[in-house]
């Protein structure tokens, strides 16, 4: 199927080269955009035909050097998507694994809307789409900074989105549940994969590709007036 508004668009997927980014990095190849994804690794590379941008998002040097690329690339759907959790007992946190997150989770989408939104207001026309979390709707015990990081971006997603309401910008937020990844089976293995999708009310795990399909609507012109919403894709989990 193909989506208005997207042929030729210049589009910029953080943490495109695995898992739901790299499923929606795809999504936007199939409709014919300009494709950019990021990705820790030197020699790393997302989907065929797309172009590959290195980025440790942790690190502040890197994230204002994509920050510059990224005006020049004059981005017009921007998916912020690259994040990265440490679980433990909220006592047994270190404030430098706390902050870490923050910088990849939250304040990297912060700077690269920064850096995106000159063009898009001036063009009266973008898309900006924040990967959350079912963990931005509902908490779970051992995640608080994960948690943390995921509810600001909710948050940071209704204010902005509510401040370029007459740019022609719209900004939304996408939180998956669980999600079947390669990265998921690795660390659940067969057995835990079956067990976690006793919990979906649906009975299994979503798919990376549905998660980007949803995505791609909210970032193509079919969307006209959904704005500041922070959308569940879980299942039903999140509402039972």
């Amino acid at each position: 199927m193909k989506y208005k508004g997207l042929a030729g668009c210049r589009v910029l997927v953080t943490g495109g080269t695995g898992g739901i980014g790299y499923a929606i990095a795809n999504a936007f190849l199939e409709q014919e955009a300009e494709v950019h994804v990021t990705g820790t690794k030197k020699d790393g590379k997302g989907p065929h035909g797309s172009i590959f941008h290195s980025c440790d998002f942790s690190n502040s040097e890197n994230l204002e050097n994509l920050c510059d690329k990224v005006q020049r690339i004059n981005v017009e759907v921007l998916i912020n998507n690259a994040g990265i959790n440490k679980t433990g007992a909220f006592a047994e946190l270190s404030p430098e694994d706390f902050l870490r997150i923050q910088q990849v989770n939250l304040y990297s989408a912060f700077r690269l809307i920064q850096a995106v939104l000159p063009g898009m207001t001036l063009k009266k026309w973008g898309r900006i789409v924040n990967i959350t979390s079912i963990f931005s709707i509902v908490g779970k015990e051992f995640r608080a900074p994960y948690s943390a990081s995921k509810f600001g971006l909710d948050g940071m997603t209704a204010s902005l989105a509510a401040e370029v309401a007459e740019s022609g910008v719209l900004v939304n937020s996408v939180a998956p549940g669980f999600i079947d990844t390669e990265l998921t089976r690795k660390v659940l293995g067969e057995q835990g994969m079956q067990e976690m999708a006793t919990k979906v009310p649906i009975r299994r795990m979503g798919k990376p590709e549905e998660v980007a399909r949803l995505v791609l609507w909210l970032a193509s012109n079919e969307n006209t007036f959904v704005s500041g919403q922070n959308i569940a894709i879980d299942g039903g989990f999140t509402r039972v």
